[in-house]
């Protein structure tokens, strides 16, 4: 087995937090399919779809490294939203959020001088700077435009005006 009963646990949390954020960016892209918001829509959906494909990254690495998947119970993610601007605060502090658990498994890593583990996740902790700057973007866009505003922020979106960390729409990773 290459990897740590304590590494395993702690990716196996990783797992659900995953899958979590998976489930909260489907709510967030019901929120705005109910405002009429197609483009918002299609965004979140696509965020919960690569948040699903960071899930499964884990358990294929987990598998791979001679560990066992026990993936923890998730909460419910919240439905309901105020406003636009509440629903992607929402989203860029679990961005943040995830940026430290990253980061906490990174130091773990490091501190178990595991190098195959530290080179898997240096991806994530890239990744999270991409998604991390999305979001604040967006957040910072819908602020700007207010309520009122929000298909000026659709149609930036559409355009990939949106989108922080050097990637353009519709890029793979």
């Amino acid at each position: 087995m290459m990897i740590s009963k304590e590494m395993n646990e702690q990716i196996n949390a990783q797992i659900g937090h995953e899958f979590g954020a998976s489930l909260q960016y489907v709510n967030i892209a019901g929120y705005f399919d109910g405002a009429a918001l197609p483009v918002l829509t299609r965004h979140f959906l696509r965020q919960a779809d690569e948040e699903r494909q960071h899930a499964m990254k884990f358990v294929r690495y987990v598998l791979d490294a001679g560990g066992s998947v026990a993936i923890p119970a998730i909460p419910a993610p919240r439905a309901r939203f105020a406003s636009a601007e509440e629903a992607v605060q929402l989203a860029l502090e679990w961005e943040l959020t995830v940026t430290k658990q990253i980061n906490a498994l990174l130091d773990r890593a490091s501190s178990e001088r595991d190098y195959v583990a530290h080179d898997f996740l240096e991806w994530f902790a890239r990744e999270q700077l991409e998604e991390v700057s999305s979001m604040d973007i967006l957040l910072k866009m819908i602020q700007r435009a207010g309520e009122s505003g929000l298909l000026q922020v659709e149609t930036a979106l559409a355009r990939g005006l949106a989108r922080g960390g050097g990637k353009d729409e519709g890029e793979e990773d």
